[in-house]
This record gives C-alpha cells, structure tokens and sequence, in this order.
C-alpha cells in the first residue's frame, strides 16, 4: 500500500481556530484510522495548519517523510492561501478532501483552495464524504497507489536484452521520451552477455532449479530432442545469468527480445522470463521482476506501473485468438505467463502442480521448455500503452479470466498452441471495436478492477486513456 500524508487546513483567526481546533483533530483522527486501516501508512502534519509559517513548516516535513500522495484535509473553513502555501512546498501529487458536514463549511474550503490552485496550474484532484465511506477510502487509495507506481517509474532504470524483435515496432520506444515522460533510463545489454554468464553459472544452482521443477510441476515432458534435462538447466542458468545482470546493472524492470537468434541457436527464454515474474523460484518467497518478452519496451513498462498499482505479478500475453462463437479471446504468448497465474496463490506448489513443460514446438529449433498452464478465472484489469502519431495513451477494459470443463479447456488450447500458456478472457469491449482500435499484439492484466488507479496514474503522467466497454 502507499504512504499518505495528511494535512489539515484551518481558519486563520485565532479565536475562530481556538473553537473548532479538537473538531478538525477529531476528524483527522477519524480520517486517518480509516486510512490506515486500509492498509496505507499514513504520515499526519504535527498541527493544523492555522497560520502562514505553519503552512510551508508542516508541509515541508509530511514532505520529508517521503509521501506518495499528500491529502489537504478540509473539515472546517480553511484560509485558501494556507493551501497556496502548503502546496508550494510540497513536491508531490495532491488530492484535496473535504467533509459533508453542513455546520462547518470545510466543502467550502475546499472549493475556493482548488480554485486557487487552478489560477496558478497547480494539478490536484478533489474528494469529498465522510472517512466511514469506504468508497471514499477506496478512492483516495486508488489514487495514492497510482501516485506510489508513478513515483517508482521515476529514476528507475529498464534494461533492453537485444533490439527489435522480427521487425516489431510496437515493441521499441523513443528512449528521449521515456526520459522526459516517465523519468526511466534505458540501459542497452547485448544478448551475447545472457549466453556467455549462463556458461557461468553455477551448476549447482542450475541442477536444484531442475529438480524443483520436477518435482512440483504436473509434468515435465522430456523428449530427448527439444526438452532434455540439460536444455531445461541452460534455461535455468539463463536466468541466473539475467538475474546477475539484473543485480549488477540496478535494473528495476527489463526485456529480452530472444527471437530469433536465442530461440534459433542457444535456448528459449521461457523459464527465465517465467520465472523473473513470479513471486517466488526455488530459493523460495523474492520480489517480482517485470521482464517482457519480445523486449516489448511499452508492454514492460505497462506492465511495470500495473505492478506498482496492484502489486501482484502482471500478465503479458499475445492477443491469439477470438472465438466469436463463444465471445472469448485466448491471450497466449510463448512461456511468458508468471506461473502464479495458474492459480494466483502464494503458494508456489499450488501453482506449480498445475504447470506442465513441454518441449517448444517448431517456431524454436533451439528447443527447451515452454512454461504451459491455463490461468485460473476471475476478474481483471486489462491495460496496454500505445503510440497514436507518437503520443502516448493508455488503452484499459475490465473483463474476467474464465475455465471450463476439462474437455472444452482442451479443445479450446488445442486450436492454437496447445504447449503455451493461455489465458481465457471475456473483456468488456465489442471485438469488432477492439481489433480496430488496439494498438499492439501484445495486452497485459492483472487481478481485480484497478480501472481508477490506472486513470489516476494516467492523469499524473499527462498521458491519455482510451477505455472500451460494451
């Protein structure tokens, strides 16, 4: 969850503030509670902002405690240039909250602040209920995650393994605007560097990274050509060679293009790049690791501020298939799905025992395996960053990951690419709609509905959202 500031504006005549004073901390205190309670950390000004040096001083110090989000807490009448003063200090994102109380104007507070921030262009947003609202503690929580994912982006480094993949545009971005857009340097690795560690690594590693997978996937299909115990150990020495970059160069998110030179003449990147996203490997419980396939620069970094709104893996997925008759899509792509998608549990057992490795199928001549599973049902957030004329916009829908009986789960594989992974999905969007407007092969999802997370990220980032629905 995010780190919330919480500063409360007052009435600036002392004998006015004399009287309402234990009011405003009394709501404070209830607005806080609810806040924490919801599992943000919330960090609250030492006073109510009653007079100018309060203003800048206690603004400054929520600031200092390295906030995401800064909430200006109107419960009473508050001088508008107390917030004018505040909001000069204060560096981050703001969102103004007033009460619904007719007694004591705060709503009226409220209004002639962000009215006077408007004179000035200083962007915030506005709330408005009573803190045991919980969609109201929802909303200000939406917008403190995208406040917290948005900040992350800022400084972090996306390292690209290779260039562009077979020709595929929607997966290279203009490095200057990621600079200036998101904050975000490019470091560039040649792939050389994955082949040459993988030699490397330790073999002892290599080898418990193997059994672990024998042991609690459904099935590893060796077949003596295409999947070998020693194709699946470079698999897994790739991604200890990709973790050791990882560690060395700081990289905070990356991509591998891996076709066609890796997939054609070493092994494919399916394990390292399952493996980076999930939660856990068999060392036990780490941090995810955002890696795209394809080195889908936008589809990472769509990915990467999901992670940071949700704070769960994030599926990457080829847009494969339509069944009209069934009004479904089937998002497939390679190994690339985090095994955690199998059944979203923290568990990885519970994952794993419904995983299979089959050996890649002839698009790989190098051969190892590819991590195959079918995603457990449930809702979902669908987003994607693209390009329109070079401007960039978020394309977002809500839709659901479904399964059927095992029968139909089959046959519906089997019309692709039955040893990948697979995601079935209802989206809220007319198919006729979303194929003509898409911009990309690529889509990525996470569980829930974050639709009012991401179109606050969007809005801090200055960058459009395109919404489908029925």
């Amino acid at each position: 969850m995010a780190r919330i500031g919480v500063i409360s504006i007052s009435d600036g005549r002392d004998y006015v503030h004399a009287g309402i004073a234990d009011f405003l901390r009394a709501a404070e205190d209830r607005l806080a509670a609810a806040l924490a309670a919801a599992g943000h950390r919330v960090v609250r000004g030492r006073a109510p902002v009653s007079d100018n040096a309060l203003a800048t001083a206690v603004a400054r110090e929520v600031a200092a405690a390295g906030v995401d989000l800064t909430v200006l807490h109107y419960a009473v009448w508050a001088f508008p240039h107390f917030t004018m003063l505040a909001a000069g200090a204060t560096p981050g994102p703001l969102l103004l909250l007033s009460n619904i109380d007719p007694v004591q104007p705060g709503m009226v507070g409220m209004l002639a602040a962000g009215g006077a921030l408007d004179q000035i262009g200083r962007a915030h947003v506005r709330e408005w209920g009573d803190p045991a609202d919980p969609e109201l503690i929802a909303a200000i929580g939406a917008h403190a995650r995208a406040a917290a994912a948005v900040g992350a982006l800022r400084g972090s480094t996306f390292g690209r393994f290779g260039g562009r993949p077979m020709g595929m545009n929607t997966a290279v971005a203009n490095t200057d605007q990621w600079q200036r857009l998101f904050g975000i340097d490019v470091e560039e690795i040649d792939q050389w560097e994955i082949v040459r560690r993988a030699e490397l690594a330790d073999p002892g590693e290599a080898r418990a990274g193997r059994e672990w997978l024998e042991r609690y996937a459904a099935g590893v299909h060796y077949d003596g050509v295409k999947l070998t115990p020693e194709l699946l150990e470079r698999q897994i020495r790739s991604y200890l060679a990709v973790r050791e970059l990882i560690s060395e160069w700081r990289l905070d998110f990356s991509g591998i293009k891996g076709q066609p030179e890796l997939t054609g003449h070493f092994a494919t990147m399916d394990i390292t790049e399952a493996i980076l996203n999930d939660p856990y490997d068999w060392n036990g419980p780490k941090q995810t690791h955002v890696c795209a396939t394809e080195a889908d620069m936008d589809g990472a970094l769509t990915m990467q501020l999901l992670k940071g709104i949700a704070g769960t893996p994030v599926l990457f997925a080829d847009v494969r298939h339509y069944h009209a008759d069934r009004d479904i899509w089937d998002l497939c792509n390679s190994g690339q799905h985090a095994t955690w998608f199998a059944a979203r549990s923290a568990d990885p057992a519970e994952n794993l025992a419904r995983v299979h490795l089959y050996p890649e199928v002839f698009f790989f001549p190098a051969g190892g395996a590819s991590v195959q599973h079918l995603a457990a049902p449930g809702e979902m957030t669908f987003a994607r960053l693209t390009r329109l004329a070079g401007e960039y916009r978020m394309q977002l829908l809500r839709g659901a990951f479904e399964t059927y009986d095992e029968p139909t789960n089959e046959a519906l594989m089997r019309q692709s690419t039955r040893e990948w992974p697979h995601a079935f999905a209802r989206l809220d969007a007319r198919a006729e709609d979303f194929l003509t407007r898409f911009g990309a092969n690529h889509i990525h999802a996470v569980p829930g509905d974050h639709r009012a997370a991401v179109r606050a990220a969007c809005g801090l980032l200055g960058v459009r959202v395109d919404e489908f629905g029925r």
